[in-house]
């Protein structure tokens, strides 16, 4: 294998490596509600006594999770919640997840691309003309509808040909409304670790929640279909 193709199927590679060693290693045995609530005083202990340190390491801790696309990064923003509050833990799972996609898709892009437009055929070309047209508002609606896999989300983009910049600004701005439900829910953490109970990610599929982002991922369709109407009339 020629240097340049090492290069470019690398960083794609070392990805998937750390995933599998992540299921080999069993190490989401340390990642769960459990052990947090078994060690939730030490970590809040932690945080007081070396607080920037903390929000590093937190910010590091979700890039790489997010990076090796690791199943436990659902955790990751109600546990900044619980340890740095509602906006300070919203925005540093924030701006951990951005830097986490962003290495995502520079892997997809590098190792798959080129590959996926051998492939795709006409239909397949004509999606990717779209999704690039309106790559932002579709990138929005897409990061704030909570159905579509988010490591899906980071590599689709990437395989359409859609900008770094483009990317980047789509992401971090998308995930920043599920950021806050998240962080609000682990906010409440310590209370329930004072019962003794464990916590329900479940309140967040209730209405109150899901209705607000809905609507916002609704509205950032708005610039496309606008877009499609002003066309359609313009032809007609």
């Amino acid at each position: 294998m020629s240097v340049p193709t090492l290069r470019r199927y690398l960083p794609a590679a070392l990805l998937l490596s750390g995933l599998a060693a992540f299921f080999l290693l069993r190490l989401d045995r340390f990642l769960s509600f459990e052990m947090l609530a078994r060690h939730h005083a030490d970590l809040s202990a932690w945080v007081a006594a070396s607080r920037i340190l903390a929000m590093l390491g937190f910010v590091a801790a979700y890039a790489v999770v997010v990076a090796f696309s690791l199943p436990v990064a659902i955790l990751l923003t109600p546990l900044g919640g619980f340890l740095f509050g509602v906006w300070l833990g919203a925005g540093l799972s924030v701006v951990g997840a951005t830097l986490g996609a962003v290495a995502v898709f520079l892997a997809a892009r590098s190792a798959l691309r080129d590959l996926f437009r051998a492939r795709a055929g006409a239909t397949l070309a004509r999606v990717e003309e779209g999704f690039r047209r309106d790559a932002f508002s579709y990138l929005l609606f897409l990061r704030l509808v909570p159905v579509f896999p988010f490591w899906l989300v980071n590599v689709v983009p990437a395989l359409l040909g859609v900008g770094l910049g483009t990317y980047a600004l789509g992401t971090l701005i998308g995930i920043v409304p599920g950021a806050l439900v998240y962080a609000s829910v682990g906010n409440g953490f310590g209370a329930l670790f004072q019962r003794g109970a464990m916590p329900d990610l479940s309140t967040i599929f209730e209405w109150q929640f899901l209705l607000p982002i809905l609507g916002l991922a609704a509205l950032s369709l708005v610039p496309v279909v606008h877009a499609r109407l002003k066309a359609k009339r313009g032809s007609a």
